[in-house]
């Protein structure tokens, strides 16, 4: 037995109880978790609005950093006592988490725990959509909403090192200030207004050739309108609401736009495995000499989760709120 955050049922109050340990194959390292981090997705899991897929561990977390404890018989390149971090289907609130040794990261020695568990989950889902999927190139402009999120400042500092230029959305004048020094260049504040003439004013009028959205419905004609001439637009989140009343495809067909959805968590494990070793062959050096960092935002002890939650629940985080596994 282990223990690990559970979740009440009938209050959603998560609480640390006992369970089950994690079951090991012989492709698995098995892992002392030190730190594992909050998204956005464990507040959905909690009231029941985002289930994990098949066969993953229902326990929240889908991030973690830890201590090498067992390694499966077929696994080489890894030993007992490594530390790595690792992406999650779910597990990373507990005391012990396996993963397929394709998917550890190798912690740089100048990070602690608690800055490697907040690496997996936001940058490799900015470096899928942004490479993978976005293909920006150098001297291309993305537009990123949330800047100062996990996956905003992940994709800023991404963006920065493709040599590609970023515009951000922010809501206060501390979010933004994040951004510009991560090499943003140029932050708006969404709560004044309209951000669609900005981002124009922003390019000389050409628009951007990739846009980063969470929000979803509210966001779309300023989306599209930001756009330029084969941009595509990444839907990442729906957190402003996922229905639209009325859409004229002519202007997708006019500016020859790409509208692409995406989720980390469902991807095949094969894609994930790939994903990852396509990104620590591009930023552990990175990591290594300082040029990319984890923005950590806050560090509770696990007992505090609760509080944790409630602090990303009111958006008062700028980076990642980590959960420090004692």
């Amino acid at each position: 037995m282990m223990k690990a955050i559970l979740v009440e049922e009938t209050t959603q109050n998560l609480f640390i109880g006992k369970t089950e340990m994690p079951q090991m194959s012989k492709n698995d390292l098995l892992i002392k978790v030190k730190a594992s981090a909050l998204n956005r997705a464990d507040l959905l899991q909690k009231r029941g609005l985002y289930p994990p897929p098949p066969g993953a561990s229902p326990i929240l977390g889908l991030e973690m950093s830890g201590i090498v404890e067992d390694i499966g018989e077929n696994v080489i390149g890894w030993k007992k006592g490594d530390f790595v971090c690792a992406l999650l289907p779910g597990g990373g609130y507990a005391e012990y988490a396996v993963i397929p040794a394709a998917m550890a990261m190798r912690i740089p020695q100048n990070l602690s725990f608690e800055e490697a568990a907040a690496i997996p989950e936001v940058f490799l889902t900015a470096f899928l959509n942004m490479v993978w999927l976005g293909k920006l190139k150098k001297g291309e402009t993305i537009l990123i909403h949330a800047g100062a999120s996990g996956v905003g400042t992940s994709a800023i500092q991404l963006a920065r090192e493709i040599g590609a230029r970023a515009i951000v959305t922010a809501g206060t004048d501390e979010k933004r200030s994040l951004c510009l020094s991560l090499g943003a260049e140029v932050a708006i504040d969404y709560k004044e207004g309209p951000f669609l003439q900005k981002v124009m004013d922003a390019t000389s009028g050409k628009g951007v050739n990739l846009i980063f959205d969470f929000i979803g419905a509210p966001y779309w004609e300023q989306n599209i309108g930001s756009l330029a001439v084969d941009g595509k637009l990444i839907l990442i989140g729906t957190m402003g609401g996922s229905k639209l009343h009325e859409v004229n495809l002519g202007k997708l067909l006019f500016k020859r736009i790409q509208v692409i959805g995406t989720a980390l968590r469902s991807q095949p494990i094969e894609k994930k495995m790939a994903l990852t070793k396509d990104f620590t062959e591009f930023a552990l050096p990175k990591f290594e000499n300082g040029h990319l960092k984890p923005i950590v935002d806050s560090i509770w002890n696990w007992d505090k989760v609760n509080e944790a939650h409630s602090y990303m629940e009111q958006n008062k985080n700028a980076g990642k709120i980590v959960l420090r596994i004692s």
